[in-house]
């Protein structure tokens, strides 16, 4: 008789038995599935992230280089405080790199301060308080500083684009009349003032008024735009009028070298973000071609990037870890139910070997048998694989961001807690409040996995499945090698 006729009318005949099979080899295929479609999920995710965050690279003066020829002529003394001069980057450098492969976008930024000359007065604290503060430091405070050199009124801060700018794009500030600063602002006299500074002073888009540059000369300004922040300074803004948040104006770039006097080619800084972060390094390698790296420095920032894959790599490794444990006690368990089956069998085993059938086909037979049960199984997990790899891959994802949450808020605080960002910075040192940070859009953190099941990934479970069949056949076909049809028909 046929052994593949046999094996499907021995299902047939034991509907109990083929059913417990059918049932366990989903359980141990379902899981499978599940663990490859997390790891498939968390892979696109991986994708999207790299198109949504990117990482970013940071074109400035090289500090350490500038501290260090500060010293050169003797290296046993103390650098002079004074001897440490700051160089701006060379705008046609900063327009090479951004047309180099993977930069996505870029922002080239400046920043000065400005003094009110006529129709604007800045937001500040009360006036005897602010003499008695200007008395105290020497004259420090807004209204003149140390040398007779100016702090300014007004914190300048000069960019490509504003919308670009860190403020805006992370939702702490908005324009709630007028338009941004654009790359067609670049040669204007165009800005951004704050709604409180605006309305203290019933100014609204479309008015001029006029600061002073550094030679302390008037420059008229036209109020493109008038935007709305959420930040609310700290305690130095109530000393130096620059630091208050509702004192800085936005511009392009370029107005930020009318009021320093610049030629108008150079920039504080240059940011750059790129498609791919795994392309970072050759990016980096390949702009250090393009500038002075005694004089200049690319810095680099995928900390979102990082942020945002640790959990997804965390799900994979899971996922991953989910495929093998699963297939490896799939194979103990069918290995003992078909050595159980064996055992309950072995007449029927005895009359096939003395019959003449080979010992191969009794093994062939068995194999077809759970074979056909496997097929069923594949249909049943394929059919509710979705539900399962959603369910038990967003909530690994939930865990595992949430940890990471707590691990980076513990962190926070055993460094003393965040810092106090925003207007930090004194103006002229490059990028404002945000040195070192990412002026581009900031990106949720990914809290859901899209998965769904592929056809490539049903023939991968097909095939772990067949391999899950084959060593416990394998494995279990030791006690029928073993077994005597005479003994057995005798017993």
């Amino acid at each position: 008789m046929n052994y593949i006729k046999r094996a499907i009318q021995n299902l047939w005949a034991k509907k109990g038995r083929s059913i417990l099979m059918i049932a366990v080899f989903s359980a141990i295929l379902i899981f499978v599935l599940a663990g490859l479609t997390i790891r498939s999920g968390a892979d696109l995710a991986t994708t999207n992230a790299k198109k949504s965050v990117g990482a970013t690279v940071t074109l400035s003066t090289n500090r350490e280089a500038m501290f260090k020829n500060a010293d050169s002529e003797d290296e046993n003394s103390r650098p002079d405080p004074g001897s440490f001069e700051r160089t701006p980057v060379n705008l046609s450098d900063a327009e090479k790199i951004a047309k180099l492969d993977n930069v996505k976008s870029y922002s080239f930024e400046a920043s000065t301060s400005a003094d009110k000359s006529s129709g604007i007065t800045p937001i500040s604290s009360d006036t005897e308080e602010e003499e008695t503060s200007d008395e105290q430091m020497g004259g420090f405070g807004g209204q003149g500083a140390p040398d007779g050199m100016s702090q300014g009124d007004f914190q300048i801060k000069g960019v490509s684009e504003s919308s670009s700018y860190n403020d805006f794009s992370s939702g702490t500030a908005s324009i709630v009349d007028g338009e941004a600063i654009t790359s067609a602002d670049e040669g204007t006299n165009n800005i951004l003032i704050e709604e409180s500074l605006a309305e203290a002073n019933e100014l609204s888009v479309g008015d001029k008024f006029k600061i002073k540059d550094s030679d302390d000369k008037d420059v008229e300004v036209t109020i493109k735009g008038i935007y709305k922040t959420s930040n609310s300074g700290d305690s130095m803004g109530a000393r130096f009028n620059f630091m208050n948040p509702a004192n800085t104006i936005f511009s392009s770039y370029t107005m930020v070298n009318t009021l320093t006097g610049s030629d108008g080619k150079t920039i504080d800084s240059a940011v750059y973000n790129l498609d791919d972060p795994k392309e970072m390094d050759s990016f980096v390698k390949e702009a250090n071609k393009l500038i002075d790296t005694d004089t200049f420095s690319l810095e680099t920032n995928d900390q979102m990037y990082q942020q945002m894959l640790q959990p997804l790599n965390n799900v994979s490794s899971f996922a991953k870890n989910i495929v093998i444990l699963v297939a490896a006690a799939g194979v103990i368990i069918l290995t003992l139910i078909i050595m159980l089956s064996i055992r309950e069998r072995k007449y029927e085993i005895g009359v096939l070997l003395s019959l003449g059938e080979s010992r191969g086909k009794v093994i062939s037979q068995f194999f077809v048998e759970i074979f056909v049960c496997m097929v069923f199984a594949l249909g049943i997990a394929a059919a509710s694989g979705n539900v399962v790899g959603n369910a038990v891959g967003n909530q690994l994802l939930s865990q595992q961001t949430t940890s990471q949450n707590e691990s980076q808020a513990n962190a926070a605080g055993d460094n003393g807690g965040p810092g106090q960002g925003g207007q930090g910075q004194m103006p002229g040192g490059g990028r404002g409040g945000q040195m070192g940070g990412n002026p581009f859009t900031q990106t949720e953190e990914i809290s859901e996995l899209n998965i769904s099941v592929q056809p490539m990934e049903i023939l991968s479970l097909a095939g772990i499945g067949l391999g899950i069949s084959l060593f416990s056949i394998v494995l279990s076909s030791a006690g029928i090698l073993r077994l005597n049809p005479k003994k057995i028909l005798i017993s």
